[in-house]
């Protein structure tokens, strides 16, 4: 009997480490729950930042408007703080015990971060050259860059609602229409060479405008990474979509 009772403070002491191992377990799997919650939303927050600055840029650019490139160009700092963020409690986030599932969704959105902050770099840039065009004349021909812009944008939308409703089938198809962004851009850029040909004078507006558009293109191409991170966010899988 004395052996008996000599027994039950060690197991009290297992059964304690046990019970407070499991609520540590769940604590840690409850907060690594909310952080990544937190990162969702930092991500689409980039995403809505991006949509603004693509819409901004365009105007700034088509009107000429000085004003509105400079706010793009100064709000992209805005994004860069974003992306800080996202990589800080990314870091933080991993350095919990996890399920395998949770650290990769936490590495997709990062990388998902990384993209959508080189996004808005291209706009920065779009802004910029939409500075230095607006005090020269236009070009003799019209050069559709809103179309170019318009399928961008539609693009980056789509992807944000793929990633909203985990949806991996439609981020497949989304990444297929990159062809026609390709497409417009290819066009634009034949015309603006045809036009600089004939056109001496146009060569410095004209080859701005060929960045403008590579800068649009590019968005499109990070738009295809974003539907290969939810790929492999949701499944694990790694897919070129390109």
């Amino acid at each position: 009997a004395r052996r008996r009772h000599e027994a039950w403070p060690k197991l009290a002491l297992i059964v304690s480490d046990t019970v407070e191992a499991r609520s540590l377990s769940k604590a840690t799997a409850a907060g690594f729950d909310a952080e990544l919650q937190r990162l969702r939303d930092l991500v689409l927050t980039m995403g809505d930042e991006v949509d603004r600055a693509m819409t901004r840029a365009t105007i700034g650019l088509v009107e000429r408007d000085v004003d509105v490139c400079a706010a793009v160009i100064h709000d992209d700092a805005h994004v860069n703080a974003l992306l800080i963020e996202v990589r800080t409690l990314t870091f933080e986030a991993l350095a919990h015990h996890s399920a395998p599932s949770q650290l990769r969704e936490a590495l997709g959105l990062l990388h998902m971060a990384s993209e959508l902050e080189r996004m808005a770099d291209h706009c920065a840039s779009i802004a910029k050259s939409g500075r230095e065009l607006a005090d020269m004349p236009p070009l003799s021909r019209h050069i559709d860059l809103p179309q170019l812009s318009e399928a961008c944008q539609a693009q980056v939308r789509d992807i944000l609602a793929a990633l909203i409703a985990r949806d991996v089938d439609r981020a497949r198809a989304i990444a297929a229409r990159d062809d026609r962004v390709n497409r417009i851009h290819h066009r634009i850029v034949d015309d603006l060479i045809q036009l600089m040909t004939e056109d001496g004078d146009a060569v410095f507006r004209g080859t701005k405008l060929i960045m403008v558009a590579q800068n649009f293109e590019r968005i499109g191409d990070r738009v295809t990474n974003l539907a290969e991170d939810l790929i492999f966010l949701e499944s694990g899988r790694i897919e070129e979509l390109g």
